[in-house]
């Protein structure tokens, strides 16, 4: 197994164990011993492309977290690596730890086998389809929806929006009407702005909906306006008609 780190992790000093000498060196008094030579190696076992072809699933248990991914230990002897992107289809991890931890049992679907290097290549997120080919319908450019701010930084705020997928207001739009900042788990009306279903990448507005709102508004106000300023002409007009008559 890989994920043994240390010999302790395997063995106690004073323990009684069976070994297959490797190599020796008469003149140096010295032998190489190997314990794992005993058993068979899985990675040669007939069965295992078929076991473990591409696209077939499994359940294995988390053996270690890496910035980049976890392990994942199918059977004895075969670890694998689930890289982080491969975790979750709508949220963006940056660390395992934030999805699972050791111990606990994951299931994946094989991506691709590599015998000769003893790789395989493995997918939790591809269990479930791909929820972006639905996404692409539900938040399509211009339509509105309620977010959840879940996270704060100095480049904007990102907001868990619905279906569980992650939406991202840049600074710029985050500006509240009456002038208040965002602040955690509140929710608010967001406007998508740009939807990429490659990127994986939803960008949102809540800036645009009052200033829209406050446009309108303006809009209203001054067709009103001119409307009155019409009637009035056209009174002024009238009036000025009369005048010439009567006289």
């Amino acid at each position: 197994s890989q994920h043994l780190r240390n010999p302790s992790d395997f063995l106690q000093i004073g323990d009684e164990i069976d070994a297959v000498i490797l190599t020796m060196d008469k003149e140096e008094r010295k032998m190489s011993l190997g314990i794992k030579q005993l058993a068979e190696d899985p990675w040669t076992k007939k069965d295992l492309l078929s076991k473990y072809a591409v696209g077939t699933t499994h359940k294995g248990t988390v053996r270690n977290l890496t910035n980049f991914g976890l392990f994942l230990e199918l059977e004895e002897g075969i670890d694998s690596l689930v890289h982080v992107s491969d975790l979750s289809w709508s949220k963006k991890i940056k660390h395992p730890a934030e999805y699972t931890k050791k111990g606990e049992e994951l299931e994946i679907v094989v991506l691709e086998i590599d015998r000769d290097n003893r790789r395989l290549s493995l997918g939790h997120k591809q269990i479930d389809e791909n929820p972006w080919d639905t996404f692409a319908s539900v938040f399509t450019l211009g339509s509105e929806h309620e977010g959840v701010v879940s996270e704060i930084n100095d480049r904007g705020i990102i907001l868990t929006l619905p279906y569980g997928v992650e939406g991202f207001a840049p600074k710029k739009h985050v500006k509240k009407e009456d002038g208040t900042e965002l602040k955690m788990d509140e929710t608010i009306a967001v406007r998508v702005i740009e939807f990429n279903k490659d990127a994986k990448r939803i960008l949102v507005s809540h800036t645009d909906i009052w200033k829209e709102a406050e446009r309108a508004q303006n809009s209203e106000q001054q067709a009103d306006t001119r409307r009155k300023s019409a009637n009035t002409n056209k009174y002024v007009e009238k009036m000025n008609k009369g005048a010439e008559k009567s006289t």
